[in-house]
């Protein structure tokens, strides 16, 4: 789990390979909480979005009593279709169609139920969204749903091709657990440096695999006076060395 903006990693944990998605939501929910410290007034106004194997009405109930806000898929396929039924009225989006309906379940909260249907080669396949956001359109609403998924993108393709994660395995699973925390570690260090060092400079675009290949390899020497940093010498000859010495004076490295 992880932010786009930061890059940095919230909460991680390894779970066996036969382990439902499910079951890992309440402790990811859980671990977000601890580490981001979410009062009650804070949860308001958070926003899971989820996808279906995580979209029990268990999971949306509980997630709802804890005072968060919802844009989750709906896990049934049967109700999914038995919701398609009672749509009246259908609007394009994309390459499928929305539809709105009242919702079946009572989940302890108001909530918008969307139908959306897209067509496959014997006919139609359904999926519904359940929702607390108040948004203009249908449209927006899945709009925004569909724009989850930055970890993915963030962090697991960045650390598998930049950390080398992909690369490493273990053959005990607490070896493998310690191996994937000390990635994450590795993956907010660079996360900070990058937004503390990088992201108003020509590196800005940098990934974890970049940041690490063309960077932190670069040769130099770092003079310390004690445990202060003093002076940092990079190789004059590397293509990448004068514009990092700009990027590094900028920040306080006496601190």
């Amino acid at each position: 789990m992880s932010t786009v903006k930061y890059r940095e990693t919230i909460w991680s944990d390894v779970f066996a390979g036969n382990q439902h998605t499910s079951n890992c939501l309440r402790p990811a929910v859980l671990g977000a909480e601890n580490a981001l410290e979410l009062d009650l007034k804070r949860r308001q106004r958070v926003v899971w979005r989820i996808d279906g194997g995580g979209g029990s009405d268990d999971h949306i109930r509980w997630l709802l009593s804890r005072g968060y806000q919802v844009m989750v898929k709906g896990a049934s396929n049967r109700r999914a279709e038995a919701l398609s039924r009672q749509v009246t009225r259908w609007d394009t989006y994309r390459d499928a169609w929305l539809g709105q309906v009242d919702s079946t379940i009572d989940f302890g909260r108001p909530v918008q139920v969307i139908v959306k249907k897209r067509p496959k080669k014997d006919g139609f396949c359904h999926s519904y969204y359940v929702s607390t956001l108040k948004m203009p359109s249908k449209g927006t609403l899945m709009a925004k749903y569909d724009d989850r998924g930055g970890a993915e993108v963030e962090q697991f393709r960045n650390d598998k091709s930049g950390l080398h994660l992909a690369a490493r395995r273990k053959r005990r699973f607490p070896a493998q657990k310690a191996l994937i925390l000390l990635t994450d570690l590795a993956h907010n260090l660079l996360a900070d440096f990058h937004h503390t060092v990088l992201s108003d400079a020509k590196f800005a675009g940098f990934g974890p695999k970049r940041m690490v290949r063309d960077l932190l390899a670069i040769p130099g020497m770092l003079t310390f006076e004690g445990t202060q940093l003093k002076r940092i010498d990079l190789l004059e000859s590397h293509p990448h060395a004068k514009s990092m010495l700009i990027c590094l004076k900028k920040h306080d490295w006496g601190e």
